[in-house]
């Protein structure tokens, strides 16, 4: 007999009164001397398959290691359950004891735990229901990203983890060296001599596969990227984490119009994928942590997204009456106050914002012709702000060189990213998508920790 999952006994109407077999974890365990009644998961589902024991054919002794968190196989016929919340049970005719799980000691027993206490137990909480669901909506929506560029005429296209260029400018870059950081080789002047390094130069684990997706793009015409990146910020807040999961298309002969219609394609696909395989665990959460979970997945799905210009966007923003924390005026780096504000007070959908001032965006985005913006676009998404950042790339080669003298940035380490703009240059568009923002959007989970197995912040990597 082969093992069958929850999942299956609880959807298969087939497999009614015929003999199965069943593995997993015990949730609860309860019940008289006469019955005895075991909620089983195995991870397939939110939802327990129900095991009766019959204690005419079972000893207290036998099932006395049975309690929550411990681990057993299970065989007997599935029939017509007589209970309310479940359609099938488990008539049990033997169950097997794998590990037992000690009472006194295991921390997730039948009672309400706090998101905080369960991120100090993470090699633990995926065990949880409520953690159940939300890395199963994570391994669907990674599915239809795949999905959806395969169906669409993409490559996927790998970039490399280790880099010498720091694609967003920011700094914040972890470093990658072999050198004994206690005994560093110094040059003359008293810097670190990084010719002795293992790639004879600094180097760091990338923010971002951008530049690099750009060469694949020139050769292959469309392609994304699926993979980790990482931020060296020493922010604590609820949107970030020091290593995340990044989903970055570019596109050959695409203009900016092109990459929004992409975009806004893109994310509602990945939602409705998960309204129509991962309902039981939208409306878990729903039920439990975001009434409105299910109703604002819908909507963005059924909703043409609002297209703006930053300089609009700003307007609007200072000529409403809401008091904000941070300053609006022009040339200002929206907050996430700010694009909270444009998407659910005053347009109530999600806004597509474009035409940012150039001093805020990265060197590589095209100029627009007033000299003062770029083809940068943001997708600004309810309950999160920016999901998705973006851009028309500048492929003239003058002016990517003017705009990176300008920014002063060091030559040695961009020639081959100039190289792409003096042979058969083409515009071309791109985005990122930080795919632990799609998963909390879709989750309704408030903070980004709760989003990935094992969070990595500022003072921990425990797990």
């Amino acid at each position: 007999m082969k093992k069958t999952t929850v999942k299956d006994l609880l959807s298969t109407p087939e497999l009614m009164g015929t003999e199965v077999e069943a593995k997993g974890w015990v949730r609860t365990r309860r019940g008289n001397k006469h019955v005895q009644f075991v909620q089983l998961n195995d991870g397939s589902s939110v939802n327990n398959i129900q095991v009766v024991l019959d204690m005419a054919r079972f000893t207290e002794d036998q099932l006395k290691p049975v309690t929550t968190g411990s681990s057993v196989r299970v065989t007997g016929k599935l029939v017509e359950s007589m209970g309310k919340g479940q359609t099938s049970e488990i008539q049990a005719d033997s169950i097997e004891l794998y590990g037992t799980a000690d009472p006194a000691s295991y921390p997730l027993q039948k009672k309400g735990h706090t998101l905080e206490f369960l991120r100090e137990i993470a090699h633990l909480r995926p065990r949880t229901n409520f953690f159940g669901s939300v890395l199963r909506i994570r391994s669907s929506l990674a599915f239809a990203i795949h999905k959806f560029f395969n169906e669409r005429g993409f490559y996927y296209f790998h970039t490399p983890l280790i880099t010498a260029s720091d694609c967003e400018g920011a700094g914040a870059m972890f470093q990658v060296t072999t050198l004994d950081l206690n005994n560093l080789p110094k040059n003359e002047d008293g810097s670190v001599d990084y010719s002795k390094d293992f790639y004879a130069k600094p180097t760091a684990l990338t923010v971002s596969g951008q530049l690099e997706g750009e060469l694949g793009a020139t050769a292959l015409g469309q392609i994304y990227t699926f993979g980790p990146t990482f931020r060296a910020e020493n922010s604590n807040t609820p949107r970030h984490l020091s290593e995340f999961w990044m989903i970055e298309p570019e596109m050959a002969f695409y203009d900016i119009s092109d990459n929004m219609d992409l975009a806004e394609e893109f994310v509602k696909y990945c939602i409705n994928y998960a309204l129509e395989h991962n309902i039981d665990d939208i409306r878990f959460l729903s039920e439990r942590f975001d009434k409105g979970l299910e109703e604002r997945l819908r909507f963005v799905v059924d909703n043409d997204f609002v297209r703006l210009t930053y300089t609009e966007g700003v307007r609007i923003l200072e000529e409403s009456a809401h008091k904000f924390e941070f300053p609006v005026y022009w040339g200002a780096d929206l907050q996430s106050e700010h694009e909270r504000y444009l998407v659910e007070e005053h347009f109530k959908k999600p806004v597509i914002l474009t035409d940012y001032p150039k001093e805020i965006k990265a060197f590589y985005m095209k100029q627009n012709e007033d000299g003062k913006t770029v083809r940068a676009m943001d997708v600004l998404f309810p309950n999160i702000g920016e999901i998705i950042g973006g851009s028309e790339r500048e492929e003239s080669y003058d002016k990517l060189l003017a705009r990176i003298k300008e920014l002063d940035i060091p030559m040695k380490d961009m020639w081959w990213y100039l190289d792409t703009r003096r042979f058969g240059t083409v515009p071309h568009s791109g985005f990122g998508l930080g795919f632990e923002r799609l998963v909390l959007f879709v989750t309704g989970m408030t903070n980004i920790r709760d989003v990935i197995p094992f969070p990595r912040t500022p003072g921990k990597a425990e797990f």
